[in-house]
Order: C-alpha cells, then sequence, then structure tokens
C-alpha cells in the first residue's frame, strides 16, 4: 500500500469519517488505515441511520467553498453504501459515490472527481474495502482508469472532463433553469414508457419496472389507496420517494414511518412490514440482492389491521 500524505495537488488531505449504526466497524478499520497513513482524520463516529452522511455531506461542501489549503474528503459507510451517498450528494459541491470494488473507486475518481467515499459492509469485505480506500486516495481526477481502458483518456474525453467540474457546480444554483423533471432518478423514470411497468401480481394497484437484476433496483409504481399486506424479504432494502406519500409499519421493530416526496427509508433483511399509499406514489428501491416476496397475511387481513388504526 502507497503511503501518502497529500493530494496529487500538494495540498494536505483531511478525511471526515462517520457510520450509520450498521456498519461502524468497517469504518474503523478504515479510519485505522488513513491513520496509519499519517492522514488527518476527523471522526464523526456513529450516527442512527441517513444522518451521518448528511453531517458528512455538509461539512465536505462547507469546505470545499472556504478555498482551504487542505483538500476536504469524507468516507461514510453503512450496510449497503447507497443511503448515505444519496445524503450526502444533497450539498453542492460534494461528489460522493458508493464503491464496491477498487475499480469502481478508481472510475469514480477518474471520471466524476468523487470526493466522498461510501463503503458497504454487506457487500465488501475489510481487505477489499482497504483496496477500496487506497484507490480514493492515489487516484487524481481525469487520470487513466479502468473505464478508459487504463489508458490516458481521448482528447474528446478529456475536454469535457476539463469542463465537468465547473459545470456541475452551476447544478442547482439560483440562475440555473428549471428542470423538469428535477433529478436523474426521476428522469429515469420518466423515459420509461407506461407500457414497461408491469402489473404486481399479489400487491393490486402496484407495478413496477426492472432496471437491474442481482443486486435489484427498481421504480415502483402505486395508486392512491392501494395496500401492501405485510410482507419481508430475503434482501435489506433502500427507498427514496419520488412522489406521493405512503405509511410503512414496520412490524418486526413495532415502528411508523409517513414518507414523502424526497424521504428515504431502509428496511433490514427479514423485517416484516405493511404499507398503505395516500397518493399516487411513485419511489425508486435497491435491494441488497435478488428481489423476492413472502406474504406474512392476506390483503383483507391487512387493510381490516389499517382501518383499525385508523379509527383509533
Amino acid at each position: 500500500m502507497a503511503q501518502i500524505n497529500s493530494t496529487a495537488n500538494n495540498r494536505p488531505l483531511k478525511v471526515i469519517a462517520g457510520a450509520d449504526n450498521f456498519n461502524s466497524s468497517l469504518k474503523d478499520a478504515l479510519v485505522a488505515q488513513l491513520r496509519s497513513l499519517n492522514i488527518e482524520v476527523e471522526d464523526l463516529g456513529t450516527s442512527k441511520y441517513y444522518s451521518i452522511g448528511e453531517e458528512i455531506g455538509r461539512r465536505v461542501s462547507e469546505a470545499a467553498k472556504s478555498n482551504s489549503a487542505t483538500e476536504t474528503r469524507g468516507l461514510v459507510a453503512c450496510g449497503t453504501g447507497v443511503g448515505v451517498a444519496i445524503f450526502a450528494n444533497k450539498f453542492p459541491g460534494v461528489y460522493a459515490a458508493t464503491c464496491l470494488t477498487p475499480a469502481e473507486a478508481l472510475n469514480a475518481r477518474s471520471i466524476n472527481n468523487c470526493n466522498v467515499l461510501a463503503v458497504s459492509s454487506n457487500s465488501t469485505s475489510p481487505e477489499v474495502a482497504a483496496d477500496i480506500l487506497t484507490a480514493f486516495l492515489n487516484t487524481p481526477f481525469k487520470s487513466p482508469c479502468p473505464a478508459s481502458g487504463s489508458d490516458p483518456w481521448p482528447a474528446e474525453i478529456q475536454s469535457f472532463l476539463d469542463g465537468s467540474v465547473a459545470e456541475m457546480a452551476e447544478i442547482g444554483g439560483g440562475n440555473a433553469p428549471a428542470v423538469d423533471p428535477p433529478c436523474f432518478i426521476c428522469y429515469l423514470a420518466k423515459s420509461r414508457q407506461e407500457k414497461d411497468y408491469k402489473p404486481i401480481d399479489v400487491m393490486p394497484g402496484g407495478s413496477m419496472i426492472i432496471l437491474r437484476e442481482t443486486p435489484t433496483t427498481a421504480i415502483v409504481r402505486f395508486k392512491a389507496g392501494s395496500v401492501e399486506p405485510a410482507h419481508h424479504h430475503t434482501f435489506g432494502n433502500d427507498l427514496v420517494v419520488m412522489k406521493g406519500k405512503k405509511c410503512v409499519w414496520n412490524l418486526t421493530k413495532k415502528e411508523k414511518y409517513v414518507l414523502v416526496d424526497g424521504d428515504y427509508l431502509f428496511t433490514p433483511a427479514g423485517d416484516v412490514h405493511r404499507v398503505k399509499y395516500f397518493e399516487d406514489t411513485e419511489f425508486f428501491i435497491k435491494f441488497d440482492g435478488p428481489l423476492d416476496l413472502f406474504l406474512d397475511e392476506d390483503l383483507a387481513a391487512a387493510i381490516a389491521a389499517i382501518d383499525a388504526e385508523i379509527k383509533d
């Protein structure tokens, strides 16, 4: 492992690190690796669910605006590495990427100038995570990477990369034109045709389109008034509501979540949950593995349970 204590442009490097309660041990191992390289680390410890991604995103964003002599990057860990990256990316100047292999880290640094690394305890061993972190630290923006065949970028792509950071900084600015749809996931959903959505047979009112399988990502729609009977999955899942309003009862944890536009929820593997849709709702979902579904009650029982709670 190459020892580093400064970045390619000779600015000293500082890393702000943290984890949610699904991934503290992997974060601790990577913090130890950073300190062994004499890199300054601010370890924020462990926070519940997505808040650590938000906090690291905010701090990296503030550091980018400060024009400090020190370059500040982020390291954030959770079960999947997805939710924390989503929330870190809410802040301007933050380019967070979930990397499951060293090659992905090389690509993320070279192509996207990634400054927040998100790692997954569910998909990554400590040994592989150490190599991912090394690639994140050692790879300069615009350098050869697996995506370029490990060769220098062609002139056309090099020109694009030269202007990409400035162009990304303009996104979301006060003078930026209105964008419809407003985000990549919404654009992805809008680009699909209605015929591409397939009904969910065991969930009346629901339809979905699979974007990727194993691990599965999908865009799911439910009509207002629809109910998902209590069920569970073999693998945990992250979801982000793109529009609408839904209520999720996690029966395993005896917790209730009301989700609206932009809200995020992680449901661990095996947790039994029931859902009610109060508006036409569309959401993006990612499973840690292939999609499966096991019903724990029938539709009539689910409707009766929800009606009873609402009346109470």
